[in-house]
């Protein structure tokens, strides 16, 4: 049982940065996650590009486009991750999507995966219902698969949380990723009914990108994930974002723990 992710919030609250392999290059790729590592991010969430995201906002969608339009492939990435692994600790999660790995093959996705140090997955668009495939495959390969759940999910939220691995991923908006002004979900209560169910971590995300969000949301759960607002500075600052991407996570975590 993988419980290097879990073990991620065992120290306060967790910080949980999003990028997509790729964007803006895969060595840029492996600079950011050292970098991020060593400015306090407690789990590094991953994205596979894939060409029709449906769970992603514009910003993510583009950063998709410009991963793919590189040229990257998952055997890339996978040897990305490889050669990072040298020398990182932090648990990391690869956020794709089921064609994916169906086009990869389950067992061999699983097992790459478990081979070249990866901790998780979570993909948005398997429901509950339809995980086995992935999620037994998973468990034989020691890879957390994360369990998301949504305002919208209300019932089955029990449900979900009893199953879940690794930590429950709470989307705090309806709607696909994005910045969002503000967050008026009530979050808390979704959080509640997981843990009546099960003591397992819990993190928000969707719509979070200002420090003031990270905690409120931090502050109801056990950690926040932030991705839209880390792949604009990506977009941003290209090739020179590493320093920039490393200064919003520090900060992020730094007010999450405040």
């Amino acid at each position: 049982m993988n419980n290097r992710v879990r073990e991620a919030f065992a120290n306060g609250k967790a910080f949980i940065p999003f990028i997509t392999c790729g964007d803006p290059s895969l060595d840029v790729t492996k600079e950011l996650i050292r970098a991020m590592e060593g400015a306090g991010a407690d789990v590094i969430e991953l994205g596979i590009p894939f060409s029709d995201p449906t769970a992603e906002g514009p910003v993510i969608q583009e950063a998709n486009i410009r991963a793919l339009s590189n040229g990257i492939t998952t055997d890339d990435i996978f040897a990305m991750v490889e050669e990072v692994r040298k020398d990182t600790t932090v648990p990391l999660v690869f956020m794709t999507y089921a064609n994916v790995v169906y086009s990869y093959g389950i067992e061999r996705f699983m097992k790459r995966s478990k081979e070249v140090g990866m901790d998780g997955l979570i993909l948005p668009d398997v429901p509950f219902e339809e995980k086995e495939e992935f999620a037994v495959v998973a468990k034989e390969n020691d890879i957390a698969f994360i369990s998301l759940i949504a305002p919208t999910s209300k019932d089955r939220i029990r449900m979900i949380a009893k199953e879940a691995d690794g930590f429950v991923y709470c989307v705090s908006s309806l709607g696909v990723t994005g910045t969002r002004d503000q967050i008026t979900t009530d979050v808390a209560s979704m959080v509640e009914l997981v843990k009546k169910e099960q003591d397992i971590p819990c993190a928000i995300g969707f719509g979070i990108s200002t420090p003031q969000q990270a905690k409120a949301m931090a502050d109801c759960s056990d950690g926040a994930i932030v991705g839209s607002a880390i792949v604009k500075i990506c977009a941003k600052y290209g090739n020179e974002c590493v320093p920039y991407v490393a200064a919003f996570v520090k900060e992020m975590k730094d007010s999450i723990c405040a």
